[in-house]
């Protein structure tokens, strides 16, 4: 009789050691995050007072994208995200052209989130401080996923913490002291795109459950399950603080905001809080570039296993059971990132190419059977619509370099098969 096949003979297999609850903490420890804190203001600048018809519009087509994703997730149940279900569903171009949106663009996304925890923490030195934001993490990650998610829950308590404080103080301000509540949308429809486009950003991070496919226990039980729960979590949190904020500053003075959290507390009269939201920017900013990190380099392990990406970056640690070198590799360059860009420019670069990699998460889900879990039609229909319309209403510079990229990626992928072919 064979001996039983374990982790320890599949050097080249990462550890199912995560369950529900650990999966709906990653992803909200990816959601909630600094995009709560920074991106009300620009969108407020774009929908005006239809900035809560913005954040519903948002949510519609993360959930499609999150029941996709989730359906995906669970007949495809290995690492790589939308990369993996591209590939096996639509063919290996979109497959890669997938995986390369996304790490990309969240590679881009994790210098705006460690650039965010230097502007907060130090701002005479924000390059500074993110650089040692982004060796700190790739650090933890490094030392094994489970560590990951136990960090991950502290930061998401700490900040569950502060913004039911900011919701708190700003709801409960005298009437005097409040801005008059208004969701009418005095912007256009272009406008509340626009909106919609950036507060997308803040929604994005439940690819990271999708990704960890590989380390979670029973995944076709557990991803559908966590993907909803923290996308419904983060939805319930973000509307709460969309209305707190602008009830006490208004639409006007929350586009001029370039704190709003903190413009919101200290317009409701509770000046001692704003340090406290301070803290808790940076901590959701480390809170969402641990998990970015995360969901990064488990993205370049499967595009390396299919030599997409250099194949050395496919080896696992043989003791902490993580694509250590995907790690490293993701880590420099982040650091050196964070270390020379602009978080605007990141941010609007990162949302193009995410929404393209939802694009192609969604064409897949489209061609799953009955038998292999199929959503509603609708869903994947209305999904990549949503993300088609959302990626072309950003600012133009964002379309722009994000197409670019794009374009990029899928020249040096012809080039690698017509090499392969002659050779």
């Amino acid at each position: 009789m064979s001996k039983p096949t374990t982790a320890a003979d599949m050097p080249d297999e990462l550890r199912r050691r995560l369950g529900v609850p650990d999966a709906v903490v990653i992803g909200l420890g990816s959601m909630i995050g600094a995009g709560i804190f920074a991106a009300l203001a620009p969108a407020a600048h774009a929908a005006g007072s239809g900035l809560l018809i913005a954040l519903a519009l948002a949510a519609v087509v993360a959930y499609c994208n999150a029941t996709s994703s989730a359906r995906l997730a669970a007949r495809y149940p290995a690492s790589g995200g939308t990369y993996v279900y591209g590939r096996e569903r639509l063919g290996d171009f979109w497959g890669y052209l997938a995986g390369w949106g996304f790490v990309v663009g969240k590679t881009a996304s994790c210098a705006a989130m460690a650039l965010t925890v230097g502007s907060y923490v130090w701002p005479g030195q924000a390059h500074a401080v993110a650089v040692a934001a982004v060796v700190a993490l790739t650090a933890v990650n490094y030392a094994g996923v489970k560590k990951s998610a136990i960090l991950t829950r502290v930061i998401v308590a700490v900040v569950l913490a502060v913004l039911a404080a900011v919701a708190v103080a700003a709801l409960t301000a005298s009437a005097s002291d409040a801005a008059r509540l208004d969701v009418g949308g005095d912007a256009g429809f272009g406008g509340v795109l626009q909106a919609a486009g950036l507060l997308f950003f803040a929604f994005a991070g439940y690819a990271r459950i999708a990704t960890l496919g590989e380390e979670v226990r029973d995944p076709a039980r557990t991803i559908p399950r966590a993907i909803p729960i923290a996308l419904g979590i983060t939805l319930v949190v973000y509307a709460v603080i969309a209305v707190a904020v602008l009830t006490v500053l208004g639409p006007r003075g929350l586009a001029g905001a370039t704190a709003p959290l903190s413009d919101a507390v200290r317009a409701a009269g509770v000046d001692w809080l704003v340090p406290v939201v301070r803290v808790g920017a940076a901590v959701a900013a480390l809170g969402s570039l641990l998990a970015l990190i995360l969901g990064v380099s488990r993205t370049t392990l499967a595009m390396a296993r299919d030599r997409h990406l250099p194949h050395a970056l496919a080896a696992v640690h043989p003791r902490f059971k993580v694509p250590h070198r995907a790690e490293l590799v993701v880590g420099v360059i982040v650091a050196t990132v964070a270390a020379t860009s602009d978080v605007r420019a990141a941010i609007g670069f990162s949302s193009f190419g995410v929404l393209a990699y939802y694009a192609v998460a969604n064409a897949s889900a489209w061609t799953l059977t009955p038998e292999e879990g199929r959503p509603a039609r609708v869903v994947p229909v209305l999904g990549l619509a949503g993300c088609l319309a959302l990626a072309f209403a950003l600012p133009v510079s964002s379309v722009i370099s994000g197409a670019a990229v794009l374009a990029a990626g899928a020249a040096w992928y012809g080039v690698r098969r017509l090499a392969a072919a002659r050779s």
